[in-house]
């Protein structure tokens, strides 16, 4: 039996043992305005900022954010709080080098060449609601629900142009059927 739940060309069958208690944490993306970033992920995203580090020396700062609705299992203790943060899966890392701004940065969001990293994804619980207050909020589209030729997803953009893609898990076998290979 394999521990793989599909099959695809390159997968490992034999998981070195000394990957166990490997847990992904964390993707990075750097900010020109912590603000206005913090603001769209904790206000428009419902994100919950975790943890903040300042490193005054190499003058950056990082912003562990992270979803979800129960945090009671989260440390008022600094030391202890650090651990979880690293230790949590699914964490948004945003890198702030203090003397970034808007005015003067931009940042590559991989989907212009040379294309790279794409985006990052959020389930929402109700798509065609989740997307009317995008709009009330006037978070900027890439890609609405109805447009292209896969409906049913929809790609909104954070205030650094990273695109943010917005789906209803319990759709998603729908959207994407009609586009797989036989």
């Amino acid at each position: 039996m394999s521990r793989h739940f599909d099959s695809a060309e390159g997968l490992c069958e034999d998981r070195d043992p000394a990957t166990h208690g490997f847990v992904f944490n964390q993707t990075m993306l750097r900010i020109a305005d912590p603000e206005r970033s913090l603001d769209f992920y904790t206000r428009v995203m419902g994100m919950t900022l975790l943890k903040r580090l300042d490193f005054e020396q190499m003058e950056f700062s990082l912003y562990f954010l992270t979803a979800g609705d129960d945090f009671s299992d989260i440390s008022d203790e600094d030391a202890r709080r650090t651990q979880q943060t690293f230790g949590r899966p699914a964490m948004l890392e945003l890198t702030h080098n203090w003397n970034d701004t808007a005015e003067n940065t931009r940042y590559h969001n991989g989907n212009s060449e040379p294309k790279g990293f794409g985006h990052i994804g959020f389930h929402v619980p109700d798509l065609e609601q989740a997307c009317a207050r995008f709009d009330k909020l006037d978070v900027p589209f890439q890609k609405r629900p109805d447009d292209g030729s896969m409906k049913g997803i929809a790609f909104i953009k954070d205030p650094d142009d990273y695109w943010i893609e917005i789906f209803d898990a319990t759709r998603v076998n729908e959207v994407c059927k009609p586009h797989l290979k036989g």
